[in-house]
């Protein structure tokens, strides 16, 4: 099961380090303590949005960019566990093996006996 806060600690802790600053310096920009914050980039501690903006603000990197990484990590990871629990992934697009099926006009055609 995936959790939030470590994938949201997780992406704190890699911009941090993309930044080339400390767990230090950012508690202390942040105003927040940094035990606390080592354990939010740990997973074992749930961030307010008030203290996420805050350790943002450190980074310089907007809140929205953060939680869109935390977004498409947990999308991923869902994909995964999709995959792995009914054998497959559903695709984010058609595959071109099925768009040539169409001819040009839209008209469908049989595909292994099916119509489509």
């Amino acid at each position: 099961m995936v959790l939030v806060r470590q994938e949201i600690g997780d992406v704190l802790r890699d911009f941090r380090q993309q930044k080339g600053r400390t767990l230090r310096q950012i508690a202390s920009r942040a105003s927040v303590a940094l035990g606390y914050l080592s354990e939010v980039e740990r997973g074992q501690k749930e961030a307010s949005s008030e203290i996420l903006a805050s350790v943002a603000d450190a980074l310089g990197v907007p809140l929205s960019v953060i939680m869109r990484e935390v977004s498409d990590r947990l999308a991923g990871a869902e994909a995964t566990t999709q995959a792995a629990v009914t054998g497959y992934v559903i695709p984010d697009r058609v595959p071109d093996e099925l768009v040539s099926e169409f001819d040009n006009s839209g008209s469908q055609k049989e595909l292994a006996g099916v119509w489509l």
